[in-house]
């Protein structure tokens, strides 16, 4: 490329030098301005950076100069994202488990390029991604871009669901017939990603891990269950199905020790209605999907925590634990 071409690329490169590699404690001086320009046989002058950066900062981005007889020159004060923010991301992308570890360090190496080079090097000692579970489906992100694209195109999809089996293979349920559904809502529970659907065949609305989903293919029929979920709270349905697995949902009474009351509100939210059963105990009665997972994650608060109704609930949850504790005679 000749010289005068060379040229048209020079507030490119300084908004690059300045993006990449400064901030409030790592500034860039005029002269090492100059000297990077050169490296790309890109001719520079003292007066010529000093419009440079005018039209830089005319143009909207926040360079700053600062002063002094050493370490002063420019950098770049406000950026998409702050470090705190980035590292935040960067948490929740490699703690998540329905993203792979590939795909968790591409995304996290994006992230860093959203840094100088100087934060990026904290971002990069913050970061343990191999030794968390992960899901092993790295079609995922597909699936979830084809959910999104029938959201927006109002239609129904069809797709292969499959469960492991103990040698760690896929084998697809309903004998390999695919599942017909009007795709609603993608959300996050339990750490893993969820479609919140409606099922014409069962007149019911059902949810399917996004990472066990295959062959997800787009219809041309319009979705069904509009009126299903014009009323629907995504949010209070999460909380009720406790680890997303079906069951019959319906008020349940629960005693607590007043030490668990932090858990019961992370759990069930801060509207519900709590009530005072004694000096050390409260009570509340939310809706629950009555499963062995709901049975399990009570079981795990400790022996303080109690159903009290109904009493059909209650004595079904005597059974799951009374079959727990024979399984060791």
């Amino acid at each position: 490329m000749a010289k005068s071409e060379r040229q048209k690329l020079k507030l490119l490169y300084i908004c690059k030098i300045l993006m990449e590699e400064s901030d409030e404690t790592h500034c860039i001086s005029t002269n090492e301005l100059i000297e990077r320009l050169a490296r790309e046989d890109i001719q520079a002058e003292r007066k010529s950076i000093y419009s440079d950066i005018r039209s830089l900062q005319e143009f909207g981005m926040k360079i700053e100069q600062r002063k002094s007889r050493r370490g002063g020159g420019y950098y770049l004060k406000n950026r998409d994202f702050d470090t705190a923010e980035l590292k935040l991301l960067v948490d929740a992308v490699a703690a998540s488990r329905f993203i792979t570890r590939d795909r968790s360090r591409k995304l996290i190496e994006k992230l860093e390029k959203k840094a100088c080079v100087h934060d990026a090097r904290q971002l990069k000692r913050q970061v343990f991604v191999q030794n968390r579970v992960k899901t092993q489906n790295e079609s995922v992100f597909e699936n979830a871009d084809k959910i999104h694209q029938a959201i927006a195109d109002n239609v129904n999809i069809t797709f292969h669901y499959f469960e492991w089996t103990i040698d760690k293979t896929m084998s697809f349920r309903k004998d390999g017939e695919k599942y017909r559904v009007s795709p609603w809502a993608l959300t996050v529970s339990g750490e893993n990603y969820y479609l919140v659907s409606f099922e014409p065949e069962s007149n019911r609305i059902k949810h399917f891990r996004v990472d066990k989903m295959a062959d997800i293919e787009l219809l041309k029929t319009k979705r069904e269950g509009r009126d299903q979920f014009e009323q629907f709270d995504i949010g209070e349905y999460t909380n009720r199905q406790f680890g997303m697995f079906g069951g019959d949902e319906e008020p349940v009474t629960i005693q607590f020790p007043n030490t668990l009351v932090g858990v019961v509100l992370d759990r069930f939210g801060r509207e519900i209605d709590i009530r005072k059963r004694d000096e050390d105990h409260f009570s509340v009665r939310p809706m629950v999907a009555v499963t062995n997972q709901f049975f399990g994650w009570l079981a795990g608060l400790g022996p303080e925590v109690r159903i009290l109704m109904p009493e059909r609930v209650r004595k079904e949850y005597h059974t799951y634990l009374r079959e727990i504790i024979e399984q060791d005679d």
